[in-house]
């Protein structure tokens, strides 16, 4: 479905993602366009990073929402962590075990290839499974790069598709070049999507 996205007022939305920069990325311009919904974004990595920590609390404000950020390794090797740490993470982190909507990585990650990505989105739909987090509403993110052959674009398959005003891809792109401070010729800054695109998964499926 192309155009609007089904948020309403007072809805309680919680965004799940690995890194401090994925919020704005994957979907920035959407909380943007939707001020009117509750929003709770959480990091699971970095909040050790003097320079990457503040900037996402920054990012947050900009964006109108609320959230926290963890520290789960981050380190360049990427060595697979235990299912039941990052569940746990992610449910010290939220404020609340009940939304309308959550947000999550999609089952692949966003590109070829951050295994910790690929570790939120599971960890999230684990606990939907259980019954240990629930929500109305789920979505997964729904981008992809060719197998790396491309910069991350949305998916044309996905369920969800919206294309942003350049105004909100404007102030978007603005949080990752003056806020995260990323160059102009950086994998995020030549990334950041001008159309939003999400998979709608039913509570409790992996």
């Amino acid at each position: 479905m192309t155009g609007g996205i089904p948020i309403k007022k007072g809805d309680r939305c919680a965004v799940i993602v690995a890194h401090p920069d994925d919020e704005t990325l994957w979907i920035g311009g959407t909380i943007l366009l939707h001020p009117e919904a509750e929003w709770t974004v959480i990091a699971l990595c970095r909040r050790s990073d003097p320079n990457r920590a503040p900037r996402f609390f920054a990012s947050l404000e900009y964006l109108g929402a609320e959230g926290a950020i963890g520290d789960l390794d981050d380190g360049p090797d990427q060595d697979p962590l235990p299912g039941h740490m990052v569940r746990k993470v992610v449910m010290d982190l939220l404020p609340s075990d009940r939304f309308d909507l959550i947000v999550t990585h999609g089952p692949q990650g966003e590109y070829t290839y951050h295994l910790r990505h690929e570790e939120a989105g599971q960890a999230v739909m684990s606990l939907l499974e259980h019954g240990i987090l629930r929500a109305r509403k789920v979505w997964r993110f729904a981008y992809e790069d060719g197998d790396g052959k491309y910069l991350p674009k949305a998916d044309a398959a996905a369920d969800l598709l919206v294309e942003l005003p350049e105004a909100i891809w404007t102030r978007k792109r603005d949080i990752i070049t003056r806020i995260y401070g990323f160059g102009p010729d950086s994998f995020e800054a030549q990334t950041t999507p001008s159309q939003e695109a999400f998979w709608q998964v039913k509570p409790g499926t992996p």
